[in-house]
């Protein structure tokens, strides 16, 4: 077995360790919460024999630690032919007889599963969306304020990057939802929106509030890594040679000072679709931080440990992601010796 691959296994040995221990705690805080969401769903009227058999139907009468062993147990499973049909109502069959299972949902009355596959494509659509806006925006401008060291437009750059970091997410949303929708009427001030056209001019907002927000690292980081490689030697040896300038700022300096910022753009990817919480609340995006927040305010234990673990399960695929694209980016890292740690 090569090093490389023995690596790979440790990663992803350790990925699964992360996904164990973050489902065990979000399943035991979930189910620690405060309040009966059978109560909840019933409303505090029910009758106690009506409350008792909906904790039988949803498995809650049964201990934390049994309910722990059930769910992990049924998490993923291969569907016998002796099983019931009932026995994989709430699962998802994503490939041939290998089964999903993530519960019921105590408030929507529908499996877990079905709801992430509807939550997760928008969550996607809004953190692709606002990292394409990040590295547009916060990249440009800090390739220009490294290319334009001490200049007018370096210091500018300078000061929007500390307001944009220190400005909290919903105060710019609330700006931009003030600006863009209510004053100029430019665009929707919330909602998903029903037709293609729709939903597109419902994605401007939030994905610019979290852009906006995340360009202002990106151009800090960006602008100091790249003024740093530019001040190296074999910069000015380059120079010396007659290269042009662009030739100087792209092949030689951008790309050395890539592996930080596409660091950096995976895991802020592994993150968004992990859900903006604030950000989907705040402009009402039905995606996965909406979900998670409704979930928890009405004590849904399923779809907290759901969202959880599918946040969690982001975070580490795209931790994976950086390592290979850094090894792939910077040949030094290529070694033998790297590969063995």
């Amino acid at each position: 077995m090569s090093a490389a691959l023995r690596y790979l296994l440790r990663r992803l040995g350790w990925a699964l360790i992360v996904i164990i221990g973050v489902g065990t705690v979000a399943f035991v805080m979930a189910r620690k919460l405060p309040g009966d969401p059978t109560r909840m769903v019933l409303g505090p009227q029910a009758r106690p024999a009506d409350v008792k058999r909906a904790r039988e139907i949803y498995g809650l009468d049964a201990s934390v630690w049994t309910q722990y062993a059930k769910f992990w147990s049924r998490l993923i499973h291969i569907h016998g032919d002796a099983d019931r049909p009932d026995d994989h109502v709430t699962c998802a069959n994503p490939i041939g007889p290998l089964h999903i299972d993530l519960g019921f949902s105590h408030r929507y009355r529908k499996p877990v599963v079905e709801l992430i596959a509807k939550k997760a494509p928008r969550t996607f659509e809004l953190a692709i969306a606002a990292l394409l806006l990040q590295a547009l925006i916060g990249l440009g401008a800090g390739i220009t304020a490294a290319y334009r060291r001490g200049s007018w437009w370096d210091q500018l750059s300078i000061g929007a990057t500390l307001i944009g970091v220190s400005a909290p997410t919903f105060v710019l949303g609330l700006t931009l939802q003030y600006v863009l929708a209510h004053r100029l009427g430019w665009l929707p001030l919330d909602g998903y929106g029903t037709t293609t056209s729709e939903q597109l001019r419902s994605l401007v907002l939030p994905a610019l509030t979290l852009g906006l927000f995340g360009a202002a690292l990106y151009a800090r980081l960006s602008r100091d890594e790249l003024a740093q490689t530019l001040s190296e030697d074999y910069i000015r040896t380059a120079r010396a040679k007659g290269a042009s300038p662009a030739r100087v700022l792209v092949v030689h300096g951008l790309r050395n000072a890539l592996v930080p910022i596409t660091t950096l753009l995976v895991l802020d990817l592994g993150t968004l679709i992990g859900g903006a919480i604030v950000t989907e609340k705040l402009f009402r995006w039905p995606g996965m931080g909406a979900m998670a927040v409704d979930a928890m305010v009405n004590r849904d234990g399923p779809v907290i440990f759901g969202t959880v673990l599918f946040s969690a399960l982001a975070i580490v695929v795209a931790s994976i992601l950086v390592d290979v694209l850094t090894v792939a980016l910077d040949p030094r890292l290529r070694r033998p010796e790297r590969s063995a740690t």
